[in-house]
């Protein structure tokens, strides 16, 4: 059992950071130490720090089958990978960033969920919708018939992070691929819970990689957006990616 309130938090002035101050390390657990860890993590703390890191982004953690993962293709999307230590020790490497003045950030994976041990059709057939399609296969169900429960799920575990782990930000993946035609986007509603349930002075950053860099994901929702604080941008990643191996297919057309 994985008791949330038993974990001894000493980052209580901590108020996140605002986004002209984050210099962002991205960075995946299992590979960055030898260890895989989120322990092992906060042994290196000190040297981001030192670099000039303000905020270190964390490549998927939601935990998947098997011992080692890419990250993208995580099943179980509330539970901290059992690899990297579980619950308490991401709590540990939270609070550990944060004494030494780093924010957290989370890479999360809302566009699909991996096709190995993703149990979720299995409490309802609504959960995925053949009405859109998405590069993973059929798109999450975010404005068909029973489409209420599968948001408030999503909507739940970014509400999540903030609360039960100090995560100071989301990167949300692919937001592309959120194929949603209700009248508010999932985003924009997200966005709006996130920050709702968060004091005035925390900082919380959202922020949207969008392979077409959609001006709409900065847009306020009074404007018709979705609220976001950035877009991840991949333009010089993808064309140094090109002019190095010549590969030029899927994202890098």
């Amino acid at each position: 059992m994985v008791d949330p309130a038993s974990f001894v938090w000493t980052d209580g002035d901590w108020h996140g950071i605002p986004l002209e101050e984050a210099v962002i390390y991205e960075l995946h657990v299992g590979a960055v130490t030898n260890a895989g860890t989120f322990d092992a993590l906060i042994e290196r703390l000190d040297d981001l720090r030192d670099l000039g890191v303000t905020a270190i982004e964390l490549m998927p953690v939601a935990d998947f089958p098997g011992e080692r993962g890419w990250g993208y293709d995580g099943v179980c999307l509330f539970a901290p990978a059992r690899a990297y230590g579980g619950p308490d020790a991401l709590r540990r490497l939270v609070d550990a960033a944060h004494a030494r003045g780093l924010a957290v950030l989370l890479d999360v994976v809302y566009n699909h969920l991996g096709p190995d041990g993703n149990y979720l059709r299995q409490f309802s057939r609504q959960y995925f919708t053949d009405r859109h399609s998405t590069p993973w296969g059929d798109a999450l169900n975010l404005d068909g018939p029973g489409s209420a429960p599968v948001r408030a799920f999503f909507i739940a575990n970014a509400c999540y992070w903030p609360h039960e782990y100090h995560i100071d930000g989301l990167r949300l993946d692919a937001t592309q691929a959120l194929v949603d035609t209700s009248a508010t986007h999932l985003l924009a509603e997200m966005a709006d819970a996130v920050h709702a349930s968060l004091p005035a002075d925390r900082h919380f950053l959202l922020i949207a990689e969008n392979e077409p860099q959609h001006v709409k994901c900065l847009r306020a929702p009074e404007d018709g957006g979705f609220g976001m604080d950035a877009v991840w941008n991949d333009d010089f990643h993808q064309s140094a990616h090109v002019a190095l191996n010549g590969y030029n297919e899927d994202y890098y057309t």
